[in-house]
């Protein structure tokens, strides 16, 4: 009975072993995707942010330098 459960639950079937460490791989690779993609999006962001700062400075209006 042992065994027919084992046999029913999965085992060691090495075609489902291989392709769960696929999944696992691709799981994985799509982790450190997302990582890289936000770091961009926050790189990106800080540019855009800055940016605007920026063109909210009206040169005209701006105080003269100090000599």
């Amino acid at each position: 009975m042992a065994k027919a459960l084992l046999g029913y639950v999965g085992g060691c079937d090495p075609r489902l072993l291989a392709e769960m460490r696929r999944l696992q791989q691709r799981v994985q690779d799509l982790e450190a995707e997302l990582v890289r993609i936000q770091a961009e999006n926050d790189a990106l962001t800080a540019n855009a942010s800055r940016d605007r700062v920026v063109e909210r400075v009206d040169a005209n209006q701006a105080e003269p330098a100090l000599t």
